[in-house]
């Protein structure tokens, strides 16, 4: 197993609570999910889950280099909006600029893919059914992303 894990593609998703899945088991966020997609695809992909509730575009950018390995094969990422509402700047630019100058490539999941999702209560986070639905609309784009 660890040979194969080896030879995987590796895709970091980077972002907040809807990233880290907030409210749902770890094997219910979207990143798990994509995996388990692309996996049964034939995909050899590991998927990581780099996402932190109430996290900013700020702290994303100063975690960066240690959860964005060398040989990352595509980062999803997921500003979500606690720059807005933490008032703190939004440094999406600066992630994505860095991002392309280390020769990865970033898959942008904005807000608007939650649209139309099935919600948690608190009408932010998702369900295990609506990170599935998430999961397989960025499974395309993903696979696309890292040419596979």
């Amino acid at each position: 197993m660890g040979v194969a894990l080896a030879e995987a593609a590796t895709i970091v998703a980077l972002g907040a609570s809807n990233t880290y899945g907030k409210g749902v088991a770890r094997g219910e966020a979207y990143p798990a999910q994509l995996q388990a997609i692309l996996s049964a695809r034939g995909k050899r992909v590991r998927v990581v889950n780099a996402g932190i509730n109430g996290d900013t575009t700020e702290g994303m950018l100063r975690r960066l280099d240690s959860v964005v390995p060398n040989g990352t094969s595509l980062v999803i990422f997921q500003p979500g909006g606690n720059d807005r509402r933490k008032g703190s700047p939004d440094r999406s630019g600066e992630i994505q600029s860095r991002l392309a100058s280390r020769g990865i490539p970033v898959v942008v999941m904005g807000n608007d893919m939650l649209r139309g999702l099935p919600h948690q209560p608190d009408g932010v986070h998702l369900t295990p059914e609506g990170y599935h639905m998430l999961a397989e609309a960025i499974a395309p784009r993903a696979a696309a992303a890292m040419g596979r």
